[in-house]
């Protein structure tokens, strides 16, 4: 029998599933709308893709493992998902409800640990030991992967970089801007998309597509906006090189569009890394969007 793999993306608009075989080629992928705040519905929507994904694949119904990424991460004390921004999920013991749904074992992570290890198994990162994979988007957030495994952590918050404070703060970046999270200085109000524009005007009259497209066409002062970015990327990347020491950060998110970053980080880092040289690489993403639904058919070995 056919060895397949599901993985699915929960997130906020959307619910995406793509199969994988034993080679990790895909298969198919399949998207629907996310129910918008009924759990219930998302848990039925869920169960209804693997099903149809497993009769047009002609597979057994239940034989295939499936594996799935949400936002937030679930409670080693409770079992009960927490800080996702898709309020439904919150408080919710989502794996036992799944697993009871779909009658088989589930492995569920946070979308930034899917990305990593998407990216760890066949994408930028493929062949390190140590990846770090970095999402800047709309927030910031992060996975680890070691030796092809993720690294969920004793309190299962492992990666969680965007909620540290940014390391060495200048003056003019103290106390920094209240987080959602409810402290200040977070790296993410510094290094998410919507806070490149914020810091470019708080105003918000140009989004940070147009700022860096303005900084490639000589623009001063969006010139000197980019620049504090990749300063605060630099010393944030650091902070992690000096306590992971990972072989390679791939970047993730909307932010990882701009070009510019894979030039101009990487020399920075050595003003902040404990180390004569830095080695680890800085590189784009392979699968872009895709990331996370591979990774969470990859949360299963071949």
């Amino acid at each position: 029998m056919e060895s397949i793999r599901l993985g699915i993306d929960l997130g906020g608009t959307k619910i995406e599933i793509v199969a994988l075989d034993r080679e990790g080629r895909e298969r198919l992928r399949t998207r629907v709308a996310t129910p918008a705040g009924d759990y219930a519905a998302i848990l039925d929507a869920i169960g209804t893709l693997a099903e149809n994904a497993e009769r047009e694949l002609g597979v057994p119904r239940g034989s295939s493992r499936v594996g799935v990424g949400t936002p937030g991460s679930r409670s080693r004390a409770t079992g009960l998902l927490r800080g996702s921004n898709s309020v439904a999920l919150n408080g919710k013991p989502i794996l036992d409800d799944l697993e009871a749904r779909l009658a088989r074992p589930v492995r569920l992570t946070n979308d930034a640990n899917c990305f990593a290890l998407s990216e760890a198994a066949d994408g930028a990162g493929q062949g390190a030991d140590v990846v770090f994979g970095a999402i800047l988007g709309t927030g910031v957030g992060a996975g680890i992967v070691i030796g092809g495994r993720v690294l969920d952590g004793v309190n299962g918050i492992a990666g969680e970089w965007g909620h540290n404070p940014l390391p060495w703060p200048r003056d003019d970046e103290r106390p920094g801007r209240l987080c959602f999270c409810g402290r200040h200085g977070c790296i993410e109000t510094f290094l998410a998309g919507p806070s490149m524009a914020l810091d470019h005007s708080p105003q918000r009259d140009m989004s940070s597509a147009a700022i860096a497209a303005a900084a490639r066409a000589g623009d001063p002062a969006c010139v000197a906006t980019l620049d504090r970015y990749v300063d605060r990327l630099a010393r944030a990347l650091a902070h992690v090189i000096n306590i992971v020491d990972p072989d390679v950060v791939v970047l993730g998110g909307g932010m990882s569009n701009i070009d510019m970053l894979y030039d101009a980080v990487p020399p920075r880092l050595r003003a902040w890394v404990f180390s004569d040289r830095v080695d680890t690489r800085v590189v784009r993403n392979r699968h872009g969007d895709s990331s996370g639904v591979r990774g969470a058919a990859w949360l299963w070995p071949a």
